[in-house]
């Protein structure tokens, strides 16, 4: 049985173009990451919207702070994404329009609240289009140039859509005790962590699936019985005539979506649905395993925004935005052929934290 461990090294990557190599986070400002809000606010409302920028904590760090200092309850201050302590981040939070005259006196070290406006609702999860991401690669060995010549190649085909090593703990940990919450042997009651450590097998299979695609040549094309997903509208379709649904995906216009398994989503079928109970099967899982959760889609590529490189004396920093629910991770990885995430983006969170973002796009709130 393939085990419930994260190892980037389990993953197929894209391109074979010469790798940079480098050191990434050396400081925190050398990751930053600013949150492209899906809206902003209208200046008017019930909800008090705070812009800040911190370093050093994690937002859930922030929002129990927030909610300590001015007399919320924790669930009082949202967020529409969890943002990494070791980064220098930027994002919009909410709370209740009461707490403005107590805000003066807010103060955290490694925080700055940057504007303050009123909006009708409170922010919720995943209510943001993406994040925006520079990055500084330090000593590497490669050139800004072959760093280019990648992303092009990025551009032009997409990138894997993996799931981070935040969503699997330190040494698989969250993926292992998840198993057991599926069998029922878990002691954990916590209905939030229980989800969680859930959607961390979720996230190991649907790995596995997209793994298996790259393997077999199938990262751009689409097999009978898949459910693709247009690029620009978001619909979702099921795959009946696939050599003629594989120019579009060559094209970019759609990609295969995988399956997070639960008892609102049918599995895929046809050769789709052979190659997907080849990865069930690497866990030993059914389907039937998941019927606790309501499951989702992931669409497997994604394709980055406005994206750059710049030469620097010790290596070079490289620019690009990525819509919510990807992991920035993926697109470094193919860049610097490291160990992109090191010991930092799971040294920072416990095995049972359900803040668990680290330095990349928000998780996708697909089952929750």
């Amino acid at each position: 049985m393939t085990t419930f461990s994260f190892t980037w090294a389990d993953l197929r990557p894209l391109t074979d173009t010469p790798r940079t190599g480098g050191v990434l986070r050396s400081a925190p400002e050398d990751f930053r990451v600013d949150e492209v809000p899906l809206y902003l606010p209208s200046g008017e409302g019930d909800h008090l919207y705070l812009h800040v920028r911190k370093t050093g904590h994690t937002t859930a760090y922030l929002m129990r702070e927030l909610a300590g200092q001015l007399g919320l309850r924790p669930t009082d201050v949202a967020a529409a994404g969890l943002k990494d302590r070791h980064a220098v981040t930027t994002q919009w939070l909410s709370l209740p329009a009461k707490a403005e005259r107590r805000l003066s006196g807010f103060a955290l070290d490694g925080v700055e609240i940057l504007d303050v406006s009123r909006h009708p609702n409170r922010l919720g999860m995943g209510h943001l289009k993406g994040n925006r991401f520079t990055v500084r690669v330090r000593e590497a060995a490669g050139t800004a140039a072959q760093a280019q010549a990648t992303l092009d190649l990025l551009n032009q085909l997409g990138i894997p859509n993996y799931f981070g090593p935040q969503r699997f703990g330190l040494g698989g940990l969250n993926a292992e005790e998840g198993l057991r919450v599926l069998r029922g042997e878990s002691k954990l009651r916590d209905p939030a962590v229980r989800r969680f450590l859930v959607s961390s097998v979720q996230s190991l299979i649907f790995n596995r699936f997209l793994t298996l695609r790259l393997e077999r040549g199938l990262f751009a094309a689409l097999l009978s019985g898949d459910m693709a997903k247009k690029h620009d509208t978001g619909g979702v379709f099921e795959v009946q005539d696939a050599p003629l649904e594989s120019l579009r995906a060559e094209r970019g216009e759609v990609s295969a979506t995988g399956t997070l398994f639960g008892r609102k989503v049918k599995p895929l079928t046809q050769d789709a649905g052979a190659l997907e109970q080849e990865a069930l099967s690497a866990f030993d899982l059914t389907p039937a395993a998941f019927s606790s959760r309501k499951g989702d889609r992931r669409i497997t590529r994604i394709f980055a925004e406005d994206t750059s490189v710049e030469a620097l004396p010790d290596g070079y920093a490289v620019s690009f935005t990525l819509p919510r629910g990807s992991f920035a991770t993926s697109l470094l990885r193919e860049l610097t052929g490291t160990d992109v995430d090191g010991p930092l983006a799971v040294q920072s969170e416990s095995s049972t934290d359900t803040s668990t973002e680290a330095h990349d796009s928000e998780f996708s709130q697909e089952d929750e």
